[in-house]
């Protein structure tokens, strides 16, 4: 009897080492939901890319395979699925970019679109799991949702430019490749640097050849067709030369589009963003160095109009009323430094969320991934 007690005894606690290694190892975030799904490579996410958007042209959900749970939101509302722009697409786009995280399962695509005839952008986050569609998030951001510049026609930007910059596309040499977790580092920095930006920081996570286009423009080192371009022969703008981060100086009370990336936050004007929040980093992609994140920048306006430059001055500057932009923007990151930024926004109510977050995450500006 006793004999069979130490038996028993000894079972146990082997069991038990056995189960606290196995829950050690196990992978953490979402990274363990989308364990069944690592199966699905590259050209396996952005088929199920193509299968839905076909299906949101054709309006018919069916066409598409969706988990049980699938969950669903646009423009941070959550909806049934052939809801919203699903009753609305007439056609799909030109501008096509897609990104992928094998690992994670998840694929994000920015990419143009026609609603009653009209162009309009998309901002599409797809997770799979075990071949059918988890989660579906998007933005769609129609003419004259852009804050402050309602001239602006997004979608029609886009497609003049052709495509995403290649830089994008290239694969980052094996030996250069960091981690999943010092890519979103780097990329976090760019929000991290704009929050309230004071021009006093260090600003050499920008590469010399940074370059950043929002809806389609060119917001760094010149005007479109006046020297700046995406990058090194992105699109149709291939025959506008590149010109260096270190751009014609900042005057006023605006950050000149003249200005490369670094030398816009040394300017210390884009003090206005009062607040980066809910830093949701969805791909981490190692291999072509491309993370992106969904994110809000928050207006306060108010007092926080009012700041100092770098030099010493006095501005008052910004929105006057508090709006927030909700975001989607993707990040080039080679070598430490960040290379290209792409973002697709449009205003929304201020303090809004994504309805992927609790609330208490919605209005940190901590970084997750």
């Amino acid at each position: 009897m006793h004999r069979k007690f130490l038996a028993a005894a000894v079972v146990f606690v082997f069991f038990c080492a056995f189960a606290a290694k196995t829950a050690r190892a196990r992978p953490s975030s979402h990274l363990a939901a989308a364990a069944g799904s690592s199966s699905c490579d590259r050209g396996c996410l952005d088929g199920f890319v193509n299968q839905y958007l076909d299906a949101v042209v054709a309006h018919d959900p069916s066409r598409v395979p969706f988990t049980s749970s699938v969950k669903f939101t646009e423009d941070g509302q959550r909806l049934a699925i052939g809801d919203g722009f699903w009753r609305t697409a007439s056609a799909r786009g030109t501008f096509k970019f897609h990104m992928e995280d094998v690992p994670a399962g998840q694929v994000v695509f920015f990419g143009t679109m026609r609603e009653a005839a009209h162009p309009v952008s998309l901002v599409l986050r797809l997770r799979v799991e075990d071949r059918k569609i988890s989660e579906v998030e998007t933005i769609v951001v129609r003419q004259g949702m852009f804050g402050n510049r309602p001239s602006e026609t997004g979608a029609t930007d886009l497609e003049k430019l052709g495509g995403p910059d290649p830089l994008f596309l290239q694969d980052v040499p094996p030996g250069q490749r960091v981690s999943r977790d010092e890519l979103g580092k780097t990329a976090n920095k760019y929000f991290s640097g704009m929050q309230l930006n004071d021009g006093k920081g260090d600003y050499s996570f920008f590469a010399d050849d940074c370059s950043r286009v929002e809806n389609g423009v060119v917001a760094t080192n010149g005007h479109e067709g006046e020297g700046g371009q995406i990058g090194s022969g992105g699109g149709k703008n291939n025959s506008v030369p590149n010109r260096p981060n270190q751009g014609a100086p900042n005057r006023g009370t605006s950050y000149a589009t003249l200005s490369g990336c670094r030398a816009q936050f040394q300017s210390g004007l884009l003090h206005f963003v009062t607040r980066i929040r809910d830093r949701r980093f969805v791909i981490l992609d190692t291999e072509r160095g491309v993370a992106l994140a969904f994110t809000f920048f928050d207006h306060a306006a108010g007092k926080t109009r009012t700041f100092q430059t770098p030099d010493g001055k006095t501005i008052t500057a910004g929105p006057t009323e508090p709006w927030t932009w909700e975001i989607a923007e993707a990040f080039k990151v080679q070598n430490g430094q960040i290379h290209r930024i792409l973002a697709i926004f449009h205003r929304c109510p201020y303090g809004m969320s994504s309805g992927w977050s609790t609330w208490e995450e919605s209005m940190s500006d901590r970084a997750r991934w």
